[in-house]
């Protein structure tokens, strides 16, 4: 069961880089310039939310060098895809620490993996912290994302894939071979 629920979240996970790549082609990924963590989850519900995020958006450098000639209906359409991306990242979060919770609580963790577990856990967190300081880059003096905080953000989100693959397979009874730092590393948690 512990395996299944790592590959449904790999998947998740794969997921969202697609959905993160659509995003920044479709020059998505600076629509939303506050990070609203719980509120965040919702989009606009009304006409004056939807003014108000645009408005917001009418103040970066991206609009106002790039994307002068939009309306708020073409605010709309780049809006979703980052909306979607953010919100996609909140569901894995979810789907991610509900199970383990529950899977802790039932004892249901070999000894071995709960360290690593966590590991990926606060990967995850640093990952979400990491895609927010990469959209700041670019909400002040730039027209775009730092490429060196996406590289990151991008290279972290392989990392946890790694990590999410490799221990459902050592779940599984298979050994991998590689990850003998982090496993080094795990043991002193």
């Amino acid at each position: 069961m512990l395996e299944l629920w790592l590959h449904a979240v790999l998947a998740l996970v794969v997921a969202m880089v697609v959905l993160g790549g659509l995003t920044r082609l479709t020059g998505s990924g600076l629509s939303i310039v506050r990070w609203e963590f719980i509120s965040g989850v919702l989009p606009p519900l009304s006409h004056a939310e939807w003014e108000e995020a645009f408005r917001l958006y009418r103040q970066i450098p991206e609009y106002r060098h790039e994307n002068a000639w939009m309306e708020l209906q073409d605010f709309r359409r780049i809006f979703w895809w980052e909306w979607a991306h953010r919100f996609l990242g909140r569901f894995v979060g979810v789907a991610y620490t509900l199970p383990l919770l529950l899977f802790l609580l039932q004892g249901r963790i070999p000894g071995p993996f709960l360290g690593r577990l966590l590991f990926i856990l606060l990967l995850g967190a640093l990952q979400g912290a990491i895609g927010w300081w990469m959209v700041r880059s670019g909400l002040v003096d730039r027209v775009d994302v730092s490429p060196y905080r996406l590289a990151l953000h991008l290279a972290m989100a392989f990392a946890i894939m790694g990590l999410l693959l490799d221990t459902a397979l050592r779940l599984r009874g298979r050994r991998t071979r590689g990850w003998r730092l982090l496993d080094a590393f795990l043991v002193l948690l």
